[in-house]
C-alpha cells in the first residue's frame, strides 16, 4: 500500500444513491442499541462502480477514503458528517469489491492518521494492514442444520467440542496454510470419526500477530486473510453444517490490539478505549480495554457478535476473558484501579454490556450459544438475566480443569493424600451450566502436552490420559478437548507447527484416538450421560470416600435408565471391588479404558456383571467388579442399554 498527496487536495464530488445512514440508524447507534450496525457502517458495494462508506469519528474535522482507485490520495474521496452524531458517510466511485482502503482521519487537533475500517469485512493478509471492500454474498446450503439447530443445542442434548487452531491443526507438505475451503472436509472427516458434535475455533477474527492465536484482535468483522476470503470461510461453516457439525467461535470483546492502524486513539481521542490511563491498558496483555460505558462502543461490540451469527451462521460464541471484564481490579495492584460509583470492584458497565449482549443474541438468534470463559466465583454467569444472572448459555468449569489436572499429574502413590481434588466439584457442579474444558491454555507455555504431563513410563502416561479423558466425558457437563489430545501428542502445542499426525501410525496412539471416538459416541448415545448434564437429580456419588485406593464411582441417571462410572486412579488392578446398585439385574460393561484396542492391558469384567443381594453403599443390591489399573469403567443397566441400542 502506498499513500500520497495531502489533505488540501480538492475532493471529488459524489452523488448519493440513497442515504447511507437513516435517522433511525444514527439514533440507535448513538444510544448503543444499533446491533446491526454492520448493515450500514463499513464498506458496502452499491453498484458495480461505487461503494458506500461510513465510519464513527466524532473528533474528526475531516474524513476521507484513501484507496487503490484514487492512488491513496488523502482528501480525494471525502466523507460527509451525519449531523452531530460523529458519523461520517458517503459513496465513492472507483471503489469496488477487492479494493484496498483506509480512512484518512484529520482530528480537530493533532496529526492526521490512516486507520483501518473498524467495520471492515475483509483485510489484507498481515503484516499488510489495509481493509478490503468485500462482497459477502453466498448461497447457503445448510437449511436442514439451521432448521434443527435450536433443538440440537438444547441443554439436554449432547455437546462434545473439539477446540481447534486452524493454522496449526494441519498444514500442506510445504508448510503453507490450507485455506478455509480446503480445511473444511479434512476437519469434518476427523471430527466425524471422533464423534464430536461441535468445533470451536480459536479466534478467526483478523489479528496482526500470528503468535497471539487471534486473541489480540484488530478486525472484529473480518475473518483472518491468512486462511482465505470471507466467502471461503462461509463455505467452511456451510460444509461443517451439512455434515451435522456445529461451529463455535472464540470472540474477544475484552480488549484489542494496540497497532497504530487499529482502533486505538482512532480520531485523535480515546474513542474505543478509556481516557483514564488506569483503565486504558490491560496489565497482563498490554492491549487496550474497551470502554463499555460508551454507547457507540456497545453498538460496535454487540454488532460484531450479531454479525458472525447473522452473516456466517455460526452456532455459538465463546467469550474470552470474562473475568477481566467483570472486575475493575483484575490484575491491578491497590491504587492502580478506579472503584465503581458504589465504591466496589465490579465493572458495572461491563455487566450491563454482557447482559445486553446475551439477551439480544438469544432473542435474535434462537438456539445460538454464548459460553463464558470466566475463572472466578461470580454468581449466576449462566443464569438468565431475568433471574439476576449474566445470561450466558454455559460457563467453562476452570476449577474442574485445574483440580483434575493437578490430581492426575501426581504420582499415584501420592494421590490418596489429595483425594478431595476429585470430589470437591460435587459441591458446586450444578451451580452453573458448565463446560468441562481441557483447553489450549493447558498445553502451551511450558505446561506440556496432556500426555507428557502424566507420571510414570510411556504406558502409564497413556493410561493416565485415557482415565482423564473418560472422567471428563462422564462427569456432568458438556466437554471440550483441544486438538492433539486425541493423538496423545508428546510435544507441547506450537502455533508454528501442525499436529503430530504421524503418531496415528503407532497402535498405542491410534488407540487413544479410538477411545476418544468411543467416549464421544457413548456420551451422545446414552441419554443418562447427556440429558441431565445440568440437573442434580441426574448425578449421585456411590464411592466418594475411598481415599486409600483412590477409587471413585458415580451414577448418571436419565429418563432411560442409569449408568455407573467407576474410576481407579492407581496402577493396581482390584478384584472383587464391590459397589452398591439400586435394583437387581445385570449391568453391561459398555466401555473400559483399559481395553486392548485402546492400548490397555485388558483387565475387565468380560462385558457383563450381575447383581446379588449383598448390601453396599446404602443399596440392598451390589455388583462385584474387577477394576483395571489406571482405568475407568462405564456400565449400564438394562434400560439404558436397550435405549442406546434402539
Amino acid at each position: 500500500m502506498a499513500a500520497g498527496g495531502n489533505s488540501s487536495d480538492v475532493p471529488r464530488q459524489h452523488q448519493r444513491l440513497e442515504p447511507v445512514l437513516g435517522p433511525a440508524d444514527v439514533h440507535l447507534f448513538n444510544e448503543g442499541r444499533f446491533f446491526q450496525a454492520y448493515d450500514r457502517l463499513g464498506a458496502h458495494p452499491r453498484t458495480s462502480q461505487a461503494t458506500s462508506f461510513a465510519v464513527w469519528a466524532p473528533n474528526a474535522r475531516a474524513v476521507s477514503v484513501i484507496h487503490d482507485g484514487n492512488g491513496w490520495q488523502p482528501g480525494a474521496d471525502a466523507l460527509e458528517p451525519e449531523g452531530s452524531s460523529g458519523l461520517w458517510a458517503g459513496e465513492v466511485s472507483g471503489a469496488v469489491a477487492g479494493t484496498c482502503y483506509k480512512y484518512r482521519i484529520e482530528p480537530r487537533s493533532g496529526r492526521p492518521r490512516d486507520k483501518a475500517d473498524p467495520y471492515a469485512f475483509a483485510t489484507e493478509c498481515p503484516p499488510a494492514s489495509a481493509s478490503v471492500v468485500a462482497d459477502l454474498s453466498h448461497e447457503w446450503r445448510d437449511a436442514e442444520w439451521m432448521s434443527q439447530r435450536e433443538l440440537r443445542q438444547q441443554p439436554t442434548e449432547p455437546m462434545a467440542i473439539y477446540e481447534v487452531h486452524l493454522g496449526s491443526w494441519r498444514r500442506k507438505p510445504d508448510g503453507a496454510f490450507y485455506n478455509y475451503r480446503e480445511l473444511a472436509p479434512l476437519l469434518a472427516d476427523h471430527v466425524e470419526r471422533l464423534g464430536f458434535t461441535h468445533v470451536e475455533l480459536l479466534p478467526v477474527m483478523e489479528h496482526p500477530y500470528y503468535g497471539s492465536w487471534g486473541y489480540q484482535t484488530t478486525g472484529f468483522f473480518a475473518p483472518t486473510a491468512r486462511y482465505g476470503t470471507p466467502t471461503e470461510f462461509m463455505e467452511f461453516v456451510d460444509h461443517l453444517h451439512q455434515r451435522g457439525i456445529g461451529v463455535i467461535l472464540d470472540w474477544v470483546p475484552s480488549h484489542f490490539a494496540t497497532d497504530e492502524y487499529s482502533l486505538g486513539d482512532f480520531d485523535g481521542t480515546r474513542l474505543y478505549e478509556h481516557e483514564d490511563p488506569r483503565r486504558r491498558k490491560h496489565p497482563d496483555w498490554g492491549s487496550y480495554e474497551f470502554n463499555y460505558s460508551r454507547h457507540e462502543v456497545r453498538s460496535f461490540l454487540v454488532s460484531s457478535a450479531w454479525f458472525w451469527c447473522d452473516r456466517y451462521h455460526v452456532d455459538g460464541l465463546r467469550v474470552d476473558a470474562v473475568a477481566s471484564m467483570l472486575y475493575l481490579d483484575y490484575s491491578r495492584k491497590p491504587g492502580a484501579w478506579v472503584p465503581n460509583r458504589y465504591g466496589g470492584r465490579e465493572n458495572l458497565d461491563a455487566v450491563e454490556f454482557l447482559r445486553s449482549l446475551n439477551n439480544s443474541l438469544h432473542e435474535r438468534f434462537p438456539g445460538v450459544l454464548t459460553v463464558a470463559e470466566e475463572s472466578t466465583a461470580w454468581p449466576g454467569v449462566s443464569r438468565a438475566t431475568s433471574e439476576g444472572g449474566l445470561g450466558f448459555s454455559m460457563k467453562w468449569d476452570m476449577g474442574w480443569m485445574h483440580d483434575t489436572l493437578l490430581h492426575i499429574e501426581r504420582e499415584p502413590v501420592h494421590r490418596r493424600y489429595h483425594y478431595g481434588e476429585l470430589t470437591f466439584r460435587g459441591l458446586y457442579a450444578f451451580t452453573e451450566r458448565f463446560v468441562l474444558p481441557l483447553s489450549h491454555d493447558e498445553v502451551v507455555h511450558g505446561k506440556r502436552s496432556l500426555a507428557s504431563k502424566m507420571p510414570g513410563d510411556d504406558w502409564q502416561r497413556r493410561a493416565n490420559l485415557r482415565t482423564l479423558l473418560a472422567m471428563q466425558a462422564f462427569q456432568p457437563g458438556k466437554s471440550l478437548l483441544f486438538m492433539g489430545g486425541e493423538l496423545a501428542t508428546w510435544r507441547e502445542w506450537s502455533h508454528e507447527d501442525e499436529l503430530e499426525w504421524s503418531l496415528l501410525e503407532h497402535p498405542d496412539h491410534a488407540g487413544i484416538a479410538r477411545l476418544v471416538g468411543d467416549l464421544n459416541r457413548s456420551y451422545c448415545e446414552l441419554e443418562p450421560l447427556h440429558g441431565t448434564d445440568f440437573d442434580p437429580a441426574g448425578f449421585a456419588w456411590v464411592v466418594a470416600d475411598d481415599v486409600e485406593n483412590d477409587v471413585l464411582a458415580w451414577f448418571r441417571r436419565g429418563t432411560t435408565g442409569s449408568v455407573l462410572v467407576v474410576a481407579n486412579l492407581t496402577p493396581v488392578p482390584r478384584d472383587g471391588y464391590r459397589i452398591g446398585v439400586p435394583a437387581p439385574g445385570a449391568w453391561t460393561e459398555l466401555l473400559n479404558t483399559d481395553a486392548g484396542e485402546y492400548g490397555g492391558s485388558g483387565v475387565g469384567n468380560l462385558g457383563r456383571v450381575g447383581s446379588d443381594e449383598r448390601a453396599s453403599h446404602g443399596y440392598s443390591q451390589s455388583v462385584s467388579l474387577r477394576l483395571p489399573p489406571l482405568g475407568v469403567l462405564l456400565l449400564a443397566d438394562e434400560s439404558a442399554t436397550q435405549s442406546a441400542s434402539s
